[in-house]
Order: structure tokens, then sequence, then C-alpha cells
């Protein structure tokens, strides 16, 4: 296992600055066929995908015809793929997604946590917030998985036992879309509580290569294209307020997918360059993570002036103490190699 550099965090004083911490970790880049074109550090890294995996957790509920049973319209197509912030329009297309299905929040096994979306704007959480299990990120997945039982049938209460049904279609729809032998997916538990698997680098961004493109790439090309147009169409939705995913797919619209996972993951389609793009920081720092996407979006030439786009946040971003003094900055030190 090869990890490379990809960011550094600096402090000093009166201009002159000195290296802190350095952020290891792997870029892949690869073609629409999965071809690898670039590369940072060890490709073929092994990465838990978290909710990365968002998108292809719901295709049994594509291929299932489940839009169609239950009228679902674009937005709450893009709530299946979100991690969203917690905020007012996310809580209510959860509330609604699950109306449909004639399910409600207590059928929800996600837990429940604090919106990001406090923090994404720096706002206390209000005193009175009654928290429930429409304010978890993964709320929007999880409806889609109750949805899927409904529609067929299924047990309801045990929907995220890795032998339920559904899990075991996701599971070989996930191994379909990644090129992946679905008795060789490494299992987790998320943070959501539901079954999560660890891909390859490389095989995590030809899933979002495939995501991206317009032309079906596998059996489950009609529905990664709606959920493609969902998400894009969406972004405010599969993400949030100041969220950096949200950030990416406004600075391209319509082109550009992105979605992070937790502990250091952000995915990438490029429909225009055909291009899927996966990225782990090792220790699954966040606002290293971010930077080095920018970065190399930069050096993919996929984008010139950063600074001028909604990216401009996560470029260099200079760090201050609780004064308001600079003490050092976020920088890119990440060098992608060309693979082909």
């Amino acid at each position: 296992m090869t990890l490379a550099p990809l960011v550094e965090i600096t402090r000093g004083a009166q201009g002159r600055d000195t290296v802190e911490c350095v952020h290891y970790g792997a870029v892949a880049v690869v073609d629409a066929h999965g071809r690898l074109q670039y590369a940072a550090g060890d490709p073929e890294f092994l990465t838990f995908t978290r909710s990365t995996l968002k998108p292809f957790q719901a295709l049994p509920f594509m291929a299932g015809g489940g839009p169609a049973h239950f009228s679902l319209d674009s937005s709450e197509l893009a709530m299946l793929c979100a991690s969203h912030s917690g905020e007012a329009m996310h809580v209510h297309a959860v509330a609604s997604l699950l109306d449909k299905s004639g399910c409600d929040e207590h059928h929800l096994q996600c837990g429940c946590h604090v919106p990001t979306y406090y923090a994404s704007v720096g706002e206390p959480v209000p005193a009175d917030l009654r928290l429930t299990p429409l304010h978890h990120n993964c709320s929007g997945k999880h409806a889609g998985f109750l949805a899927y039982c409904v529609q067929h049938g299924l047990p309801l209460d045990s929907y995220l036992d890795p032998a339920h049904p559904l899990q075991r279609e996701i599971r070989r729809a996930v191994a379909d879309v990644t090129v992946v032998d679905s008795e060789a997916l490494p299992m987790g538990i998320d943070g959501c509580s539901a079954p999560n698997y660890a891909l390859p680098l490389s095989h995590l961004a030809t899933a979002y290569a495939r995501l991206a493109q317009a032309e079906p790439q596998s059996s489950h090309g009609a529905g990664l294209a709606e959920l493609y147009a969902a998400m894009t169409s969406h972004p405010e939705l599969v993400s949030g307020t100041n969220r950096n995913d949200l950030a990416f797919m406004r600075t391209m619209p319509g082109d550009w997918v992105a979605k992070i996972g937790a502990d250091g993951v952000q995915a990438l389609g490029i429909r225009s360059a055909g291009l899927g793009i996966a990225i782990k920081t090792v220790d699954g720092n966040m606002r290293a993570l971010y930077t080095a996407a920018v970065e190399v979006l930069v050096q993919l030439g996929l984008v010139k002036d950063p600074m001028q786009t909604p990216l401009a946040p996560w470029v260099r971003p200079q760090l201050t103490n609780a004064r308001g003094l600079r003490t050092g900055e976020v920088r890119p030190v990440l060098a992608l190699r060309r693979v082909t």
C-alpha cells in the first residue's frame, strides 16, 4: 500500500509558515470504462464507501419501478441519495417520501443526530429543537429502503439486516455497478446502521463514471440516469447550505455529480469528460479532503480558476484562532500522475 501526501496544514506568524500536519491518502481517476487514467498514492486502496454508496443503494428501488409506483418526482429521488443537513426542506421531503409509502418517522432505523445545518452556517442549535430520525442525514436513503419493502411486501422491522432481501439486492447492484464480485465485498455497518461496503478506490471511481454517463453502462443504466438527473437538478437536497457537494454541483451545473462519505471519502462523476474520481484521506480528515478534491479538479483541467467559483472556500483556506488571528492555512500538495 502506497499513500501520497495530499494536503498540508501550516502554522506560523508574520508570513512565515511551518508545516504542522500532513494528510496522506489516495486518488483514482478512471474513464467511463473503468480504465485508470490518473492516480496519486494507491488507486486500489481499499476504502469503505460510506455515503458515496447512496446512489447505488437506491438501484433496486429504481429497477423495481419504485418511482412510478409511488409517484415520486425528481426532488424525492434526489433525497434517496442525500447526506442532507436536516434543513426544513430536507425534513419535509423525507416526510413526504415516507407518507407516500404509508410509513412515518417511527419506521426509520437510522437514529437521529443534531442537524449539520447549524454548524455549516455558524448558528447555535435552537434549545427547543425536537430531534427526530427525519433530521438524520441518511433519512432519505432509509425512506427509500422502506418504500422498496412496502412495494414488495417485505418485512419493515428488519430492513437493515444484511440477510434481508432488500440488502441482498443492494449488494448485487453495488457489485454490478462497481465491477466487483459480490462475494468479495467486505461489509461493515455504517453510521446510520445500514450495511456498507469497502471497494478499491478505482472501483468507486468507476461507479461514479457510470453514474455520470447518459448512455447505460450496466443493467442498472436507466436507474443511474434517473438518479444522476435528480441529483444534479436538486443539489441543495442532496447536500445543504454551505456544503461542499452543493458547491461542486453548482460549479458545473448538470455536468458534475458529487457525493461525500464520512471519514474522508469524496466521489465525483464528470459527464462532459467521461471521468469518475474517488479520493480518500487515510486519516479521515474532511477539511483536508475538500481542499484535495478541488486540487484534483484543477490538475485535471476541469476548473481553471476555482477562486471565481462556489469552490473558493476550499481552495486554500486560511486558518484563524478564536481572536480572528491568522494562524496558518490548508494547502494542497498532491501531484496526480498520468497512468495511461
